[in-house]
């Protein structure tokens, strides 16, 4: 059971420029690592974190990731944080985010999830002050016979409150991904504003996701709206692109980085989307060999 981890603290006022990266590498046949994470960022504060989590891609036995991130968002702060899980085939994940977003502050969190064979995320974020803001957004992909699970909660404490969620995934092979979301609003969120979208691209028979988005909402004067979608590439799409030349299998491919390009472009660290590109393009071609 380890003790310690990744503490960042950013002073009030202070404001980084460059992304502070923590690599969590988590090795060892049939045992536990416990990574985690916690970043201050104090009032009127400014800073851009990435945590990335690996394992290795060879071993006969399982790995357990238990990890658990902490996000402290002081009053007028923004924080921007970005979460890329690339575990080997053999690792189980099973992570916690949480998030406090004080007065006047916003937390701008995503997470790309590629690796692993068991992987779940659970991403809370609360809205505790007047004018807190929060988006998040993901990237996921599985293959083989992989299972990606992720839960959310967008939970509104406070009046003029907005959050955004925009979930986007592709399954392939065998693979399966869930997804249940819970927009939260409590007495005190008035005026507040909800957005949650899930959408799910299923690229093979055999492979699954599942969405279930779900509103709370408990304070009056309110907007709130949640959308999901699972299903396959457009006939209509590829069809268009063949018809102009495109090979089938060069059609897959754009389409589905075309399907996660709107959130790979918002990711805080830029320099990261070319890396993650090829990553969703090995995993579109694997099955070409």
């Amino acid at each position: 059971f380890l003790a310690g981890g990744a503490f960042i603290k950013v002073p009030a006022g202070v404001v980084v420029d460059k992304p502070i990266i923590v690599l969590h590498w988590s090795e060892g046949e049939g045992i536990v690592t416990f990574p985690h994470t916690l970043v201050v960022a104090d009032e009127s504060s400014e800073i851009t974190v990435v945590d990335r989590f690996g394992s290795p891609d060879v071993g006969d036995s399982g790995h357990l990731v238990d990890a658990v991130v902490e996000l402290l968002v002081g009053d007028n702060a923004r924080l921007r944080y970005l979460s890329v899980q690339e575990h080997g085939p053999k690792t189980w994940q099973v992570a916690l985010q949480r998030a406090h977003v004080g007065r006047d502050a916003s937390l701008h969190s995503s997470a790309v999830a590629l690796g692993g064979d068991y992987a779940r995320l659970r991403s809370e974020s609360l809205l505790e002050g007047d004018n807190a803001e929060s988006d998040l957004m993901a990237v996921y992909f599985g293959d083989h016979t992989q299972m990606l699970d992720f839960r959310t909660l967008q939970d509104h404490d406070a009046p003029n409150t907005r959050s955004d969620l925009l979930f986007k995934g592709a399954v392939e092979d065998q693979a399966h991904s869930v997804y249940s979301g819970l927009i939260r609003l409590r007495p005190e969120a008035r005026k507040a504003v909800a957005n949650q979208t899930n959408r799910n691209l299923v690229l093979t028979e055999g492979a699954g996701a599942d969405s279930i988005p779900n509103l709370e909402i408990e304070a009056n004067d309110v907007k709130c709206s949640h959308a999901s979608a699972v299903g396959p590439i457009d006939e209509e799409q590829l069809y268009y692109l063949e018809s102009r030349g495109v090979r089938p299998e060069d059609a897959e491919r754009l389409i589905v980085l075309g399907f996660f390009d709107d959130v790979l472009e918002r990711l805080p660290v830029p320099t990261l989307v070319r890396a993650l590109r090829r990553s969703v393009v090995e995993k579109v071609e694997h099955r070409r060999g």
